[in-house]
Protein backbone atom coordinates (compact mmCIF):
# COMPACT_ATOMS: atom_id res chain seq x y z
CA UNK A 1 0.00 0.00 0.00
CA UNK A 2 1.16 3.55 -0.78
CA UNK A 3 0.78 6.56 1.56
CA UNK A 4 2.08 10.00 1.26
CA UNK A 5 1.38 13.31 2.69
CA UNK A 6 1.06 15.78 0.57
CA UNK A 7 -0.37 19.27 0.83
CA UNK A 8 -0.81 18.66 4.76
CA UNK A 9 -2.61 15.12 4.74
CA UNK A 10 -1.90 11.67 4.20
CA UNK A 11 -3.11 9.89 0.74
CA UNK A 12 -3.86 6.36 -0.06
CA UNK A 13 -2.95 5.91 -3.87
CA UNK A 14 -2.01 2.57 -5.93
CA UNK A 15 -0.75 2.47 -9.42
CA UNK A 16 -1.88 0.00 -11.90
CA UNK A 17 -2.19 -1.39 -15.16
CA UNK A 18 0.94 -0.76 -17.99
CA UNK A 19 4.03 1.66 -17.38
CA UNK A 20 4.52 4.03 -19.89
CA UNK A 21 0.96 4.14 -21.05
CA UNK A 22 -1.31 7.39 -21.12
CA UNK A 23 -2.45 8.21 -17.72
CA UNK A 24 -5.61 7.84 -15.78
CA UNK A 25 -6.65 9.29 -13.10
CA UNK A 26 -9.78 7.92 -10.94
CA UNK A 27 -11.35 10.22 -7.98
CA UNK A 28 -13.99 8.60 -5.84
CA UNK A 29 -17.60 9.40 -4.64
CA UNK A 30 -18.81 10.76 -1.16
CA UNK A 31 -18.43 7.64 1.28
CA UNK A 32 -16.59 5.07 -1.27
CA UNK A 33 -13.48 4.26 -1.25
CA UNK A 34 -11.13 3.73 -4.74
CA UNK A 35 -12.29 0.67 -4.43
CA UNK A 36 -15.57 1.07 -6.30
CA UNK A 37 -13.23 1.84 -9.27
CA UNK A 38 -11.98 -2.23 -9.27
CA UNK A 39 -13.83 -3.26 -11.95
CA UNK A 40 -13.14 -0.32 -14.70
CA UNK A 41 -9.46 0.01 -13.38
CA UNK A 42 -9.17 -3.72 -14.53
CA UNK A 43 -10.57 -3.25 -17.57
CA UNK A 44 -8.71 -0.22 -19.00
CA UNK A 45 -5.43 -1.51 -17.16
CA UNK A 46 -3.75 -2.66 -20.15
CA UNK A 47 -3.71 0.49 -22.26
CA UNK A 48 -3.36 3.27 -19.55
CA UNK A 49 -1.29 3.73 -16.43
CA UNK A 50 -4.11 4.13 -13.67
CA UNK A 51 -3.78 6.03 -10.69
CA UNK A 52 -6.38 5.62 -7.34
CA UNK A 53 -6.42 7.55 -4.59
CA UNK A 54 -8.51 8.00 -1.73
CA UNK A 55 -9.72 11.45 -0.75
CA UNK A 56 -9.00 13.54 2.11
CA UNK A 57 -11.24 11.81 5.21
CA UNK A 58 -12.01 8.37 2.78
CA UNK A 59 -10.69 5.21 2.76
CA UNK A 60 -7.15 5.09 4.25
CA UNK A 61 -6.47 8.31 3.87
CA UNK A 62 -6.23 10.55 6.91
CA UNK A 63 -9.22 12.13 7.79
CA UNK A 64 -8.23 15.61 8.93
CA UNK A 65 -11.21 17.61 11.58
CA UNK A 66 -14.12 18.82 9.30
CA UNK A 67 -14.79 20.93 7.18
CA UNK A 68 -13.35 20.73 4.19
CA UNK A 69 -13.32 23.25 0.95
CA UNK A 70 -13.65 21.47 -2.04
CA UNK A 71 -10.08 23.75 -2.97
CA UNK A 72 -8.48 20.98 -0.28
CA UNK A 73 -9.28 18.14 -2.39
CA UNK A 74 -8.46 19.63 -5.44
CA UNK A 75 -4.79 20.93 -4.07
CA UNK A 76 -4.54 17.37 -2.52
CA UNK A 77 -5.16 16.01 -5.88
CA UNK A 78 -3.03 18.33 -7.59
CA UNK A 79 0.25 17.87 -4.93
CA UNK A 80 -0.13 14.08 -5.62
CA UNK A 81 0.03 14.39 -8.92
CA UNK A 82 3.23 16.93 -8.71
CA UNK A 83 4.71 14.54 -6.11
CA UNK A 84 4.90 11.56 -8.78
CA UNK A 85 5.92 14.05 -11.47
CA UNK A 86 2.71 13.29 -13.54
CA UNK A 87 2.89 16.24 -16.54
CA UNK A 88 -0.70 15.25 -18.04
CA UNK A 89 -3.78 12.99 -17.33
CA UNK A 90 -6.65 12.19 -18.31
CA UNK A 91 -9.09 12.69 -14.94
CA UNK A 92 -12.19 10.82 -14.18
CA UNK A 93 -14.20 11.57 -11.02
CA UNK A 94 -17.55 10.65 -9.80
CA UNK A 95 -20.13 12.81 -8.03
CA UNK A 96 -17.62 15.09 -5.89
CA UNK A 97 -14.79 13.44 -7.28
CA UNK A 98 -16.42 15.02 -10.18
CA UNK A 99 -16.37 18.14 -8.39
CA UNK A 100 -12.75 17.74 -7.56
CA UNK A 101 -11.80 16.86 -11.65
CA UNK A 102 -13.54 19.93 -12.40
CA UNK A 103 -11.97 21.74 -9.94
CA UNK A 104 -8.79 20.69 -10.87
CA UNK A 105 -9.06 21.33 -14.31
CA UNK A 106 -9.84 25.16 -13.64
CA UNK A 107 -6.90 25.60 -11.09
CA UNK A 108 -3.91 23.35 -12.94
CA UNK A 109 -5.16 23.17 -16.60
CA UNK A 110 -1.65 21.94 -17.27
CA UNK A 111 -2.28 18.43 -15.31
CA UNK A 112 -5.74 17.72 -17.40
CA UNK A 113 -5.77 16.59 -20.70
CA UNK A 114 -9.25 15.58 -20.41
CA UNK A 115 -12.15 14.92 -18.41
CA UNK A 116 -14.93 12.01 -18.21
CA UNK A 117 -17.57 13.89 -15.56
CA UNK A 118 -19.54 10.50 -13.69
CA UNK A 119 -22.61 11.71 -12.14
CA UNK A 120 -21.67 14.87 -11.03
CA UNK A 121 -22.44 18.41 -11.74
CA UNK A 122 -21.14 22.10 -11.56
CA UNK A 123 -23.88 22.47 -8.17
CA UNK A 124 -24.82 19.85 -6.21
CA UNK A 125 -27.56 19.85 -3.73
CA UNK A 126 -28.44 23.29 -1.54
CA UNK A 127 -27.26 24.41 1.53
CA UNK A 128 -30.02 23.36 3.55
CA UNK A 129 -29.93 19.86 1.97
CA UNK A 130 -26.29 19.09 2.98
CA UNK A 131 -26.64 20.93 6.72
CA UNK A 132 -29.33 18.64 7.38
CA UNK A 133 -27.07 15.80 5.96
CA UNK A 134 -24.00 17.17 8.39
CA UNK A 135 -26.27 17.70 11.63
CA UNK A 136 -28.05 13.94 11.06
CA UNK A 137 -24.58 12.00 10.47
CA UNK A 138 -23.22 14.11 13.71
CA UNK A 139 -26.17 13.32 15.67
CA UNK A 140 -27.09 9.83 14.78
CA UNK A 141 -24.15 8.32 13.23
CA UNK A 142 -23.61 7.53 8.94
CA UNK A 143 -26.26 4.35 9.81
CA UNK A 144 -28.96 6.36 9.79
CA UNK A 145 -28.92 7.41 6.68
CA UNK A 146 -27.62 4.34 4.85
CA UNK A 147 -31.13 2.96 3.56
CA UNK A 148 -31.73 6.55 1.65
CA UNK A 149 -28.47 6.71 0.38
CA UNK A 150 -28.47 3.22 -0.90
CA UNK A 151 -31.53 3.94 -2.70
CA UNK A 152 -29.64 6.62 -4.71
CA UNK A 153 -26.63 4.46 -5.03
CA UNK A 154 -27.90 1.28 -7.12
CA UNK A 155 -30.95 0.59 -8.77
CA UNK A 156 -33.80 -1.89 -6.98
CA UNK A 157 -32.48 -4.53 -8.78
CA UNK A 158 -28.75 -4.46 -7.40
CA UNK A 159 -30.29 -3.59 -3.76
CA UNK A 160 -30.95 -6.81 -2.23
CA UNK A 161 -29.68 -8.38 0.86
CA UNK A 162 -28.99 -11.73 -1.12
CA UNK A 163 -26.51 -9.26 -3.62
CA UNK A 164 -23.18 -9.63 -1.37
CA UNK A 165 -21.52 -6.96 -3.23
CA UNK A 166 -24.14 -4.39 -2.23
CA UNK A 167 -24.29 -5.55 1.65
CA UNK A 168 -20.28 -4.72 0.87
CA UNK A 169 -20.68 -1.66 -0.49
CA UNK A 170 -23.05 -0.24 2.18
CA UNK A 171 -20.50 -1.57 4.56
CA UNK A 172 -18.37 0.80 2.90
CA UNK A 173 -19.99 3.91 3.35
CA UNK A 174 -21.49 3.30 7.31
CA UNK A 175 -17.49 2.75 7.96
CA UNK A 176 -16.65 6.26 6.50
CA UNK A 177 -15.14 8.27 8.95
CA UNK A 178 -17.29 10.86 9.91
CA UNK A 179 -15.15 13.35 10.04
CA UNK A 180 -14.02 13.06 6.35
CA UNK A 181 -17.78 11.85 5.45
CA UNK A 182 -19.21 15.40 6.91
CA UNK A 183 -16.19 17.12 6.31
CA UNK A 184 -16.77 16.38 2.37
CA UNK A 185 -20.09 17.40 2.54
CA UNK A 186 -19.33 20.81 3.72
CA UNK A 187 -16.94 20.84 0.56
CA UNK A 188 -19.86 19.84 -1.98
CA UNK A 189 -22.19 22.31 0.10
CA UNK A 190 -19.96 25.31 -0.50
CA UNK A 191 -18.92 24.40 -4.23
CA UNK A 192 -20.10 26.48 -7.43
CA UNK A 193 -18.14 25.52 -10.48
CA UNK A 194 -20.70 26.53 -12.68
CA UNK A 195 -18.54 29.52 -14.13
CA UNK A 196 -15.19 27.91 -14.00
CA UNK A 197 -16.65 24.71 -15.65
CA UNK A 198 -18.06 27.06 -18.02
CA UNK A 199 -14.79 28.33 -19.28
CA UNK A 200 -13.26 24.65 -19.41
CA UNK A 201 -11.60 24.34 -23.23
CA UNK A 202 -10.41 20.67 -23.11
CA UNK A 203 -12.15 17.29 -24.32
CA UNK A 204 -15.25 16.08 -21.97
CA UNK A 205 -17.29 13.57 -21.64
CA UNK A 206 -20.63 13.61 -19.03
CA UNK A 207 -21.79 10.12 -18.06
CA UNK A 208 -24.60 9.29 -15.68
CA UNK A 209 -26.42 6.55 -15.00
CA UNK A 210 -30.39 6.59 -16.01
CA UNK A 211 -31.11 5.40 -12.75
CA UNK A 212 -29.46 7.70 -10.80
CA UNK A 213 -31.01 9.85 -7.53
CA UNK A 214 -28.74 11.59 -6.59
CA UNK A 215 -27.29 13.46 -10.01
CA UNK A 216 -29.68 12.56 -11.97
CA UNK A 217 -29.45 12.46 -16.01
CA UNK A 218 -30.93 15.69 -16.50
CA UNK A 219 -28.75 17.85 -14.03
CA UNK A 220 -25.69 15.88 -15.52
CA UNK A 221 -26.96 17.21 -18.96
CA UNK A 222 -27.17 20.60 -17.53
CA UNK A 223 -23.09 20.43 -16.97
CA UNK A 224 -22.36 19.22 -20.20
CA UNK A 225 -24.51 22.03 -22.04
CA UNK A 226 -22.11 24.18 -19.66
CA UNK A 227 -19.00 22.98 -21.42
CA UNK A 228 -19.01 23.82 -25.44
CA UNK A 229 -17.94 20.68 -27.08
CA UNK A 230 -18.87 18.20 -24.44
CA UNK A 231 -20.16 15.24 -24.78
CA UNK A 232 -22.98 13.25 -22.72
CA UNK A 233 -24.10 9.41 -22.58
CA UNK A 234 -26.24 7.97 -20.56
CA UNK A 235 -25.72 3.93 -18.90
CA UNK A 236 -28.77 1.49 -18.71
CA UNK A 237 -29.28 -0.20 -16.05
CA UNK A 238 -27.29 2.01 -12.97
CA UNK A 239 -28.06 4.85 -10.22
CA UNK A 240 -25.54 6.87 -8.95
CA UNK A 241 -22.55 4.52 -8.78
CA UNK A 242 -22.14 3.34 -12.16
CA UNK A 243 -18.73 2.02 -12.36
CA UNK A 244 -19.89 -1.20 -10.07
CA UNK A 245 -22.62 -1.72 -11.77
CA UNK A 246 -22.14 -1.59 -15.00
CA UNK A 247 -18.29 -1.45 -15.23
CA UNK A 248 -17.98 -2.59 -18.50
CA UNK A 249 -20.35 -0.03 -20.08
CA UNK A 250 -18.42 2.88 -18.23
CA UNK A 251 -15.03 1.82 -19.32
CA UNK A 252 -16.13 1.18 -23.33
CA UNK A 253 -17.72 4.81 -22.68
CA UNK A 254 -14.01 6.27 -21.44
CA UNK A 255 -11.71 4.10 -23.84
CA UNK A 256 -13.94 5.21 -26.66
CA UNK A 257 -14.04 8.86 -25.34
CA UNK A 258 -10.08 9.13 -25.01
CA UNK A 259 -9.31 7.70 -28.09
CA UNK A 260 -11.69 9.24 -29.91
CA UNK A 261 -10.40 12.34 -27.82
CA UNK A 262 -6.38 11.62 -29.82
CA UNK A 263 -5.63 11.28 -25.86
CA UNK A 264 -4.23 7.65 -26.26
CA UNK A 265 -2.79 7.72 -30.10
CA UNK A 266 -0.91 10.96 -29.07
CA UNK A 267 0.04 10.56 -25.60
CA UNK A 268 3.78 10.05 -24.99
CA UNK A 269 2.67 8.01 -21.99
CA UNK A 270 2.68 8.95 -18.42
CA UNK A 271 5.58 8.44 -16.64
CA UNK A 272 6.49 4.89 -15.18
CA UNK A 273 6.19 4.90 -11.41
Amino acid sequence: MAFLRVNGVVLHHEFRGAAGKPMLVFANSLGTDFRIWNDVAARLGGRYRVLLYDKRGHGLSEATPAPYAMSDHVKDLAALLDHHRIEKAAVVGLSVGGLIAQGLAALRPDLVAGLVLCDTAHKIGTEESWNTRIDTVLEKGIASIADGIMKLWFTPAYRSPDNADFVGYLTMLTRSPVQGYVGTCAAIRDADLTESTRALKMPVLCMVGDQDGSTPPDLVRSTAQLIRGSEFRIVAGAGHIPCVEQPEAVASLIDTFLRDAGYVKSSQAAQSV
